[in-house]
C-alpha cells in the first residue's frame, strides 16, 4: 500500500465513464493483475493525459520528455529501459497514443476523457508499484486496491481468486467481493446496490469476525466490517432513504494484509 493511500482522491461520488474508457482502462489494469511485468501499461496514459503536460505541449509531448518522465515510474518497477518499454508499449497498446506535430498526445478514442484516465491509472499504478511479487500478488492487489479506494478494480483483481477457488475458500472471499461492489456503488451513487451488496457482504463477514484466511495470507476487514455495518444502520434509521452525506461523512474502510 503507498504512503498516499489516505489522500485518495476516489474517496467521494464518480462520474460514470463512457463504455470504451471502462474498457480502456480495464484492459490496462487486466494485464497488470495477471503480471506485474504488466504494470507498465499503466505508466503512459498516465503520464499523456497528465493535463499539466497537455497544456504545455498541446501537439504533442515530445519523446525525450516522454520518457524522462517514465524513467522514474518505470524504475519502481524493475525496469531501465524506457525507450525499449515505449517501443514495446506501442506494439502492444497501438490505441494508447497518436504522433502529434511536436510528439506523441493520446490517441482520439480516450483523448477527450485524458484527464480522468490519467488520474485513474495513475493511481493504479500508485497501488500496484509496491506489492509483493510473488503468490501473494494478486491479493495483494485487491487489498491495495480498496485501500485506495478503487472498489470496482479491487472486485476486478479478486474475482479470479473467488473463480479458482475450492467452496470454502470462495465463500470466505465472497464477504470481500460483496463489500468492495457495495463502496463502488456507493461511489455511483446507487443506493439500492449499496444497500443489498453490503447486507449480504455482511452476512458473509460477521462470522469470520472480518478476518478472511487464505492460502496467500489473512485479511483482516474488521475495522471496514464495522463501518459498513454503520452505514446499514443509517439506512435503517432513514427507512432506507439516507442522505448521502451521512453515509460518506463515517470514515473510509481499509483492510489489512498479514
Amino acid at each position: 500500500m503507498s504512503e498516499t493511500c489516505n489522500q485518495t482522491p476516489f474517496w467521494q461520488r464518480q462520474p460514470l465513464l463512457p463504455a470504451a474508457i471502462q474498457r480502456f482502462l480495464r484492459e490496462r489494469l487486466e494485464a497488470a493483475l495477471a503480471d506485474p511485468a504488466g504494470r507498465e501499461a499503466l505508466v503512459w496514459p498516465t503520464i499523456l493525459g497528465a493535463p499539466r503536460l497537455r497544456e504545455a505541449h498541446p501537439e504533442g509531448l515530445p519523446e525525450d520528455q516522454l520518457l524522462a518522465h517514465a524513467a522514474r515510474m518505470l524504475a519502481s518497477l524493475g525496469r531501465t529501459d524506457p525507450a525499449g518499454a515505449w517501443r514495446a508499449h506501442r506494439e502492444a497498446w497501438p490505441d494508447t497514443a497518436e504522433a502529434g506535430t511536436t510528439g506523441w498526445r493520446p490517441a482520439p478514442a480516450w483523448g477527450a476523457w485524458s484527464p480522468l484516465v490519467s488520474l485513474r491509472s495513475g493511481w493504479q499504478l500508485a497501488a500496484l508499484t509496491p506489492l509483493p511479487l510473488d503468490a501473494r500478488y494478486p491479493l495483494a492487489c485487491g487489498v491495495s486496491l480498496f485501500n485506495h479506494g478503487l472498489f470496482h478494480e479491487c472486485h476486478d483483481a479478486l474475482e479470479p481468486l473467488w473463480d479458482g477457488a475450492g467452496a470454502d475458500l470462495a465463500d470466505r472471499l465472497r464477504g470481500l467481493i460483496l463489500m468492495a461492489g457495495g463502496y463502488h456503488h456507493l461511489q455511483m451513487h446507487n443506493m439500492e446496490g449499496q444497500l443489498a451488496l453490503w447486507s449480504d457482504a455482511v452476512a458473509c463477514l460477521e462470522p469470520l469476525g472480518g478476518r478472511v484466511r487464505t492460502d496467500w495470507g489473512e485479511v483482516d476487514a474488521g475495522a471496514a466490517l464495522a463501518l459498513t455495518a454503520r452505514r446499514l444502520e443509517v439506512f435503517r434509521a432513514a427507512s432506507g432513504k439516507p442522505d448521502p452525506a451521512e453515509l460518506w461523512a463515517l470514515d473510509r474502510p481499509t483492510w489489512e494484509l498479514r
